[in-house]
């Protein structure tokens, strides 16, 4: 069986929790947000709902809809079955990992709130897409598939 980095067999697992994973995930979402506001035609406030929602939008691709590991590719085992949010510290429920993970999208969503003034269009989106990545995290939805979405 091929291993992964520092000798796990599943490094998927555990890489969100690695040194300097968490300084780089929030560069990430600084960068993105800083591109954005560098655009002359968008305003600050669509550059919160921006930020948001192209964060939310790929925090639920990549945590709760893309099942597997990339780092292997021939024999994943029951990885195969599961998504990264579920593969995350091995299936631990509230650990300072998953804690991070899960607060950074309420930040964003009360950051973009602020932000906008509270304008009903924008925040109805920033919270369609807060509800979007909070619930797929939520302890009772672990390895659940709600209507046959994300089965196989």
């Amino acid at each position: 069986m091929l291993s992964g980095g520092h000798g796990e067999v599943n490094p998927n697992s555990s890489w969100h929790s690695s040194r300097g994973a968490w300084l780089s995930y929030l560069t990430g979402v600084l960068a993105l947000h800083l591109f954005l506001l560098s655009i002359p035609v968008i305003s600050i406030p669509t550059a919160w709902t921006l930020t948001n929602v192209i964060h939310n939008l790929a925090n639920y691709l990549f945590l709760h809809q893309i099942k597997g590991t990339p780092w292997q590719l021939l024999d994943q085992g029951k990885a195969r079955l599961m998504t990264a949010w579920e593969q995350i510290d091995y299936g631990q429920q509230f650990t300072t990992t998953r804690k991070f993970i899960t607060i950074i999208p309420i930040v964003l969503f009360l950051l973009a709130s602020f932000y906008t003034k509270y304008e009903f269009s924008h925040f109805a989106v920033n919270f369609a897409t807060l509800l979007l990545v909070l619930i797929p995290k939520l302890p009772q939805f672990h390895m659940v598939r709600l209507f046959g979405i994300n089965k196989y």
